[in-house]
């Protein structure tokens, strides 16, 4: 679950410092050979640039290319349109679309790179399993991480541990106790009621900053899809609002914030669905009233009803999270887990 990106003011995209194959955060390695061919001539002025071929192309997740392609709006070498996904350019001169495929005009990967890509894919799956597993225990309490625990169960070597560990504290999943031990959770009545707080604030306006740049159409779709009944999971719909919308919006910090805001309240869902609580209807119906808004390009009254919805999200969200301290931790959780008496 990318994207696993530092505050984008520390990054120094012009550091001349040599760095080995996939020491780097993935989305930082593919901002590089995106900026590479855009500097280069090879893609021009106007060339569309969407996430999925590029991640094909890359043979990563779609996460860390949604981050770059961020980075490189805010560098100005690409920029928002009304349409899917990026053209190349500042933006400053109107442009004609240009939807061919990055082959097509010679995308080149260079070797250290394409290295740094194969290392950090790798990397990249031993992160979501962990960041997933961090996530989803604080639903039960407080638990020391142990490093060394966590190396071996992983297979991996205790530097590629504490690299993980190290990600995971600049998302907030994890921090250091008065002992200097990896702490996680517990996640709290008020923990989730102050992130809802923050959704509120953070997400209608991201919608309303977003709003050139959504596919109607897109959103139309999904609200069909909910109508014929075939979509069944909340979870997914908080994903494609994320994807189609939230993340539209051309501030990339606030789209890092949101994301990372939402991490802990997508995994406390997760784990209570697979402890067997039941999927709540209503929030189905409450997510096809939004999109049908957002399809028909009634921003103002859409971001209105994203507020109160996520308002009585909010106190559903809590009451579930009662029910946890009637069921047995699970005994699933891995070893390097610990849990702090």
């Amino acid at each position: 679950m990318e994207p696993l990106y530092p505050d984008f003011g520390k990054l120094d995209h012009m550091s001349a410092r040599p760095t080995t194959p996939g020491q780097d955060p993935l989305y930082e390695t593919i901002s590089r050979v995106l900026r590479h061919n855009i500097r280069s001539g090879r893609l021009p002025e106007g060339f569309v640039l969407i996430e999925g071929p590029i991640a094909k192309l890359m043979q990563t997740s779609r996460a860390p290319v949604q981050a770059s392609l961020r980075i490189l709006n805010a560098e100005g070498l690409i920029h928002r349109f009304r349409g899917r996904g990026y053209l190349v350019g500042d933006g400053a001169t109107s442009l004609t679309p240009i939807r061919k495929s990055l082959e097509e005009f010679g995308f080149e990967i260079p070797d250290v790179s394409r290295s740094a890509l194969a290392v950090r894919g790798t990397w990249q799956r031993v992160y979501d399993k962990v960041e997933a597993e961090i996530a989803a225990c604080q639903i039960f309490g407080e638990f020391r991480v142990i490093e060394t625990e966590l190396a071996n169960h992983l297979g991996v070597s205790r530097t590629v541990a504490r690299d993980v560990l190290s990600r995971l504290n600049e998302r907030g999943l994890i921090r250091k106790g008065a002992t200097s031990h990896w702490l996680a959770g517990p996640l709290t009545a008020r923990t989730l009621r102050e992130k809802f707080e923050l959704r509120s604030i953070m997400e209608p306006a991201a919608l309303m900053q977003a709003s050139d740049y959504i596919d109607h159409a897109q959103i139309m779709q999904v609200s069909a899809h909910i109508e014929s009944g075939k979509a069944k999971n909340s979870a997914q719909l908080e994903d494609e609002l994320m994807r189609l919308c939230l993340g539209r919006t051309p501030n990339s910090a606030l789209v890092e914030i949101i994301s990372n805001n939402r991490l802990l309240l997508s995994a406390m869902d997760k784990a209570l669905s697979d402890l067997g609580l039941p999927v709540d209807p209503v929030a189905l119906d409450q997510y096809q009233t939004l999109f049908e808004l957002i399809g028909s390009r009634q921003i103002d009254a859409a971001a209105a009803y994203l507020r109160e919805h996520l308002r009585v999200l909010s106190f559903k969200s809590v009451a579930r999270l009662k029910i946890v301290a009637l069921i047995p931790e699970s005994e699933s959780l891995p070893p390097y887990l610990t849990p702090v008496i």
